[in-house]
């Protein structure tokens, strides 16, 4: 009986997915993933609500790709732009966001070096 249900299931599984219309399948790049103007979107409206979003960072998405350009101060909104595209499905990511020389020195925008004074008891 076991057998027959599981067989009638598949049966019932391959049915549905050759009965399935083509034409209201989502255009994509791979497998089932999003369309380019699906990503951009969500890639934008995940900017909006973030900490980089303030950068003034622009995306552009063509074949899967995320083309990232823009500037910070901050070198971690770098890579966050990455991460935040190849969460929305980006496929590869080109990151040309450019990070200032001062970026990583808190309280020490010149980049000379510190001198620190140790004090022994």
């Amino acid at each position: 009986m076991r057998t027959l249900f599981a067989i009638l299931s598949l049966f019932v599984l391959a049915a549905c997915s050759w009965a399935a219309p083509a034409g209201k399948l989502t255009p994509s790049h791979s497998q089932g993933k999003f369309s380019d103007a699906e990503i951009e979107a969500t890639i934008k409206a995940k900017l909006l609500k973030s900490k980089i979003g303030k950068d003034g960072f622009q995306v552009h998405v063509k074949e899967g790709v995320a083309t990232w350009t823009g500037a910070t101060s901050i070198m971690q909104h770098k890579g966050s732009a990455t991460r935040m595209a190849k969460t929305a499905g980006a496929l590869r990511v080109v990151n040309n966001i450019k990070v200032s020389e001062t970026a990583g020195k808190p309280g020490n925008p010149t980049g000379a070096p510190r001198h620190v004074e140790v004090k022994s008891n």
